[in-house]
């Protein structure tokens, strides 16, 4: 990473206990950025917490789910004595991934509450000092998915499209002000999320992702937005892009039936 005092002194990662968020964290300590790791699960998130300690940096950790409104209070609380330099929302996942007629509504907000709502009030809430100060860094952590629709991702993908978006509107709006906004789409990556949610690694000619990888492409690529896809999968990006969508869809289902396992 180039130009350390634009991101630091400090740090929070959403979505820091494990995979491309703790390596983040790692990284970004070692770089002599303090951090504030939040996630839903303590144990990990004191295990990475302890881990980015070793290297000799500050650590505070949140332990909050990203669905309940509270969270965002809980979150900039801890840090309204510190500057936080670089935002990272990394939480975003597909929790409840069912097709939408068989799904639960509720299930279906909490998708949206995960992927949007907490996402965008965090960056509400530092995106503006970082523009009075004319440093910072945003960078939100995006899917392939957001790029077609799938019979389980519909609600997932369109929030992920949304982030996309966004993040470029953003990018357009703080780029003048010092501050560097990223939308880093991530494509499948060997993380313990997607181990756990049993993703089939060995689908043939799936580009799988190292979570240490992706980290570290994403804190070179942050200056460069305001979008950047993790590299193995540019042509999956172009294909998504084609103007026959049906076919697209079509064949894209097909692929995710291989790729993630019936509920």
């Amino acid at each position: 990473m180039s130009d350390l005092d634009r991101y630091g002194p400090w740090a929070v990662i959403a979505g820091g206990s494990e995979g491309v968020g703790a390596e983040l964290a790692r990284q970004l300590g070692a770089a002599g950025i303090d951090v504030v790791l939040v996630a839903r699960r303590a144990g990990p998130l004191e295990e990475t917490a302890a881990s980015v300690r070793a290297l000799g940096r500050k650590v505070r950790t949140v332990t909050a789910d990203l669905t309940d409104p509270a969270a965002v209070d809980a979150i900039t609380s801890v840090t309204d004595d510190v500057e936080v330099g670089l935002l990272v929302y990394n939480a975003g996942a597909n929790t409840h991934g069912r097709p939408f007629t068989a799904g639960n509504l509720d299930g279906f907000r909490s998708v949206i509450d995960l992927n949007i709502t907490a996402m965008l009030a965090l960056t509400h809430h530092y995106a503006a000092p970082m523009r009075s100060r004319g440093r910072g860094g945003i960078l939100l952590a995006g899917s392939l998915a957001g790029y077609v629709g799938t019979s389980t991702e519909a609600v997932y993908g369109g929030a992920k499209a949304f982030s996309r978006i966004f993040a470029e509107g953003l990018w357009a709006e703080l780029r003048e002000h010092g501050v560097d906004v990223l939308e880093l789409v991530l494509g499948v990556t060997r993380t313990p999320a997607m181990e756990r949610a049993g993703l089939n690694f060995d689908v043939p000619g799936m580009h799988v992702s190292d979570p240490a990888d992706v980290a570290r492409e994403g804190l070179a690529a942050l200056p460069h937005g305001p979008v950047h896809v993790i590299s193995g999968n540019e042509q999956l990006v172009d294909m998504r892009s084609t103007g026959d969508r049906a076919r697209l869809v079509a064949g894209t289902e097909k692929v995710m039936r291989r790729l993630v396992p019936p509920r």
